[in-house]
């Protein structure tokens, strides 16, 4: 693997490796986001009744399925008959146990940091209030996403814990305790404006629900009026990520999270003819045979300080033969530093136009790099 990047994607999002619970059959063919208050999330649909709101989760890895059904009831109110099948939530939560960094970086947006009781992975957490609490005392650290504490999730006793699912994995002893367990798909999103769109689950989840749509609103108001500016730009500079690791380089399919941001920040890339939404594994020539010539190559990692254009030359000699390398178009993202897979998720126009500025420089001369920064020499 190389050295000098190790991908922390894993690290930074999906910190516990889980799996569903409590899967409810969907007639084939049908949609999680048939419903009125979700328009850009394909995997999450809220469905408001009268005494309770409805939330599917559709199972990411067989769509024909639920991963989850939720039903929120208002804690203050009495349980309604004949509820359908489904975790029955009280809301709004004010102790709930917090894997994720990115899902506490998102309750911060919506000033619902003081319902957080405790967190997984407390390394990750950049959030300064939580960070405050738990040098206090005042926050429980559960230990390991992988393999938290159980004595202290007990002790915590959560309202909820919200975590990432994973394919074919279990939660163990954490899905026995009779806790609702929100399980935090957005991660599984093709679209940047879906996956910000999760914001309004938690902002029914903590009672911030005016907070969440009117900061979604802007969100999509900024990101869709970006779009439509870089549509007209042109030439649309070619991209490409990150580096090889080991034998395989690992560029974003065609249908990808990151190809849609590429594209829509108006740039061009090399495999938007690609039918995947996820990685893909490519050998370094075939790379470079169909991407040598990018304009502009963009890395992310943790330690992104260790880069420079001698140390990836050294690294592996090969990165000197592209065109971005030569003509120094090389951005580097320092994860340990700054808050890129915290915030971006939640706030896609942030990162748009951040990319929009990278790819035409000339359009937005006083924009002032919020992630990414040209790589030393």
């Amino acid at each position: 693997m190389n050295k000098l990047f190790r991908p922390i994607i894993l690290a930074a999002f999906l910190l516990l490796t889980v799996q569903c619970q409590n899967r409810t059959g969907r007639p084939a063919g049908s949609s999680a986001a048939d419903d009125t208050l979700v328009h850009h999330a394909e995997l999450l649909s809220i469905v408001r009744h009268d005494s309770y709101t409805d939330v599917a989760v559709t199972n990411p890895w067989d769509t024909t399925r639920l991963l989850h059904r939720y039903l929120l009831v208002p804690r203050n109110e009495k349980l309604p008959a004949h509820l359908p099948q489904g975790t029955v939530v009280r809301t709004p939560l004010d102790n709930s146990l917090v894997y994720s960094s990115v899902h506490a970086s998102a309750l911060d947006l919506l000033g619902a940091l003081d319902c957080i009781g405790g967190v997984c992975d407390l390394a990750y957490i950049k959030t300064p209030a939580l960070l405050d609490r738990a040098r206090r005392g005042k926050l429980v650290d559960a230990g390991n996403s992988m393999n938290p504490d159980i004595e202290r999730v007990m002790a915590l006793s959560p309202d909820a814990i919200l975590l990432s699912p994973f394919e074919n994995a279990g939660y163990g002893r954490i899905g026995k305790m009779g806790i609702p367990i929100i399980e935090c798909a957005d991660y599984l999103e093709t679209s940047p404006l879906g996956r910000a769109e999760w914001i309004k689950l938690l902002g029914l989840l903590y009672g911030k629900e005016a907070e969440a749509d009117s900061l979604f609103f802007q969100i999509e108001q900024n990101y869709n009026a970006l779009k439509a500016q870089t549509k007209t730009f042109v030439p649309r500079p070619m991209v490409i990520s990150e580096l090889k690791s080991g034998s395989a380089w690992y560029m974003p399919g065609g249908k990808s999270y990151m190809a849609r941001l590429f594209a829509d920040a108006g740039g061009a890339y090399p495999w938007s003819d690609n039918g995947e939404s996820g990685s893909i594994p490519l050998a370094f020539e075939t790379v470079f045979d169909r991407a040598g010539e990018a304009d502009i190559w963009l890395i992310k990692s943790f330690n992104v300080g260790q880069l420079s254009y001698q140390a990836l030359q050294k690294e592996y000699a090969p990165y000197a033969r592209f065109k971005a390398f030569r003509e120094h178009r090389i951005y580097g993202c320092n994860t340990a530093e700054c808050n890129y897979y915290e915030e971006t998720p939640f706030r896609p126009d942030l990162l748009l136009q951040e990319l929009a500025a990278l790819f035409h420089p000339d359009r937005f001369p006083h924009y002032r790099p919020r992630y990414f920064q040209p790589l030393p020499e």
